[in-house]
């Protein structure tokens, strides 16, 4: 690794190159809508690697009925007798949209796999049907991509410590994550296990390293860009059309209304 690579990134390179990948986000969203292609993200990787801010950096500028995030909560007892795909089918996106996995079918091989959430022969089975799944996806014309981040576990640990001290941010920790500073190496074994299975040629993994944040961000949204086949589309040109004379209406008076106090202001008095 180079001086230049392990070297932070400074603050104002960060931030002005982030915010040209995201307008090149917004081109692309363009095009998916225009074109009616559908893109799914997979976002997965170690607790604590980034994988949710990176994934507010992608959405920042986006369209919410465009580009989703989909986040999915423990199954119920009803799908866990379902396939095991079928939840995730449900947030597939239609056309002209993109979905974001922040998570996704990988728990099975991950943290199911690991914490003994499934039985051995749900997780042959998912080993065996993860491939012809995303075969599928592909073939209906999807554009896949799947992310591991990668994160140390020095660093993993500090960043859960951070957390444990911020009571901003505590809603992040969980017993669960806490639980994979012990079971580290499992959790490595899992991940080797899962790609030798699903790192396909057809719907490769492509690993993001993590533990300069920063980085992280710039690289995957860089690299997500570069693989979708996007381009300008021209937009009709929009004009501020001139505000019409009044008619007569009349505000009604100030006090029949109820407005939200404000404490901005009394709070700058305050200080002042």
């Amino acid at each position: 690794m180079t001086t230049a690579k392990a070297r932070k990134l400074p603050r104002e390179f960060y931030e002005r190159t982030l915010y040209e990948l995201q307008g090149e986000l917004v081109t692309m969203q363009e095009w998916v809508k225009a074109t009616g292609a559908r893109i799914v993200v997979v976002f997965e990787g170690r607790d604590a690697a980034g994988k949710g801010s990176t994934i507010k950096r992608v959405t920042e500028y986006l369209n919410p009925r465009m580009a989703r995030i989909a986040a999915l909560p423990t199954p119920t007892e009803r799908q866990r007798t379902q396939w095991y795909f079928q939840r995730y089918v449900e947030q597939l996106p239609a056309a002209g949209e993109i979905v974001l996995f922040d998570r996704s079918w990988y728990n099975r091989a991950g943290v199911e796999r690991v914490m003994g959430f499934c039985s051995a022969e749900e997780y042959r089975l998912f080993l065996r049907q993860a491939p012809i799944f995303e075969r599928m996806l592909i073939e209906d014309g999807i554009y896949l991509r799947k992310y591991w981040f990668s994160v140390s576990n020095h660093e993993q640990e500090k960043r859960f410590a951070s957390r444990l001290n911020d009571p901003m941010r505590q809603w992040k920790l969980s017993p669960m994550d806490l639980e994979s500073i012990t079971r580290w190496e499992d959790y490595s074994r899992a991940k080797d296990e899962m790609m030798v299975h699903t790192d396909t040629t057809e719907s490769p993994w492509f690993d993001v390293e993590a533990d300069d944040k920063r980085r992280a961000r710039i690289n995957m949204i860089h690299h997500l860009l570069s693989t979708i086949p996007y381009a300008p589309v021209t937009r009709p040109p929009l004009v501020l059309p001139e505000r019409p004379d009044g008619h007569g209406y009349e505000r009604p008076p100030r006090d029949v209304t109820r407005y939200v106090p404000d404490y901005a202001g009394d709070l700058l008095l305050r200080e002042g």
